[in-house]
C-alpha cells in the first residue's frame, strides 16, 4: 500500500477512479471488501470511507454491526497511516479502543485523522476515527494505537 496515495491522486478524478481504487484496495486486504467502502478523500492528513448499511452489515436488531464499524474504522484508519509514514518507516496496528455512540443506521461515513509523523524512533501513534451517519451523528468513535518504527536494514 506504499504508492497508495500517488494512486489515490492519479485516479481519484477520474470517473470510476474512487471506485476502481478502493476495489483494489480490497483485492489487496480481502477482509475489507466485506463492508464494500467506497474512498472519498485521501491525503497524508485524513482520510474519509464510506459504506452502505445492507443485511449483510446487520447485527440482530438490524442496524449497522459494531464489527462493520471496527472494519471501516481499521480501514480509514490503516491506509491513512500508510500514506502518512514517512520513506524508511514502518507501522501495525497495535491495538483500538472504540466507543458506540448511537444506534447506526443508513450510510457510514468513517472519517480518520493523524498527527504529522516524523522519521526517527519508534513509537505509538493514536489514529482516531470518527464514524457518522448521513444526519452528521457520531454513532462509532475509535482511537487505533498504531506503532510506527523505522524499516529493518536488508542484510
Amino acid at each position: 500500500m506504499a504508492a497508495a496515495l500517488g494512486l489515490w491522486n492519479k485516479v481519484s478524478q477520474k470517473p470510476g477512479g474512487k471506485w476502481l481504487f478502493s476495489k483494489g484496495l480490497c483485492m489487496k486486504a480481502p477482509y475489507f471488501g466485506t463492508i464494500k467502502p467506497m474512498f472519498l478523500e485521501l491525503s497524508k492528513e485524513r482520510c474519509v470511507v464510506t459504506f452502505k448499511e445492507r443485511r449483510a452489515v446487520h447485527n440482530h436488531i438490524q442496524t449497522v454491526h459494531a464489527i462493520a464499524m471496527c472494519n471501516s474504522a481499521e480501514l480509514a484508519g490503516g491506509v491513512l497511516c500508510d500514506v502518512a509514514c514517512p520513506k524508511g518507516m514502518r507501522w501495525i496496528p497495535k491495538g483500538m479502543t472504540v466507543e458506540y455512540k448511537a444506534i447506526a443506521k443508513g450510510r457510514l461515513t468513517a472519517t480518520a485523522t493523524i498527527e504529522k509523523i516524523e522519521v526517527g524512533e519508534a513509537r505509538e501513534v493514536i489514529t482516531p476515527v470518527s464514524v457518522t451517519d448521513e444526519k452528521g451523528t457520531e454513532v462509532f468513535r475509535a482511537d487505533i494505537k498504531m506503532w510506527v518504527s523505522p524499516k529493518k536494514k536488508k542484510g
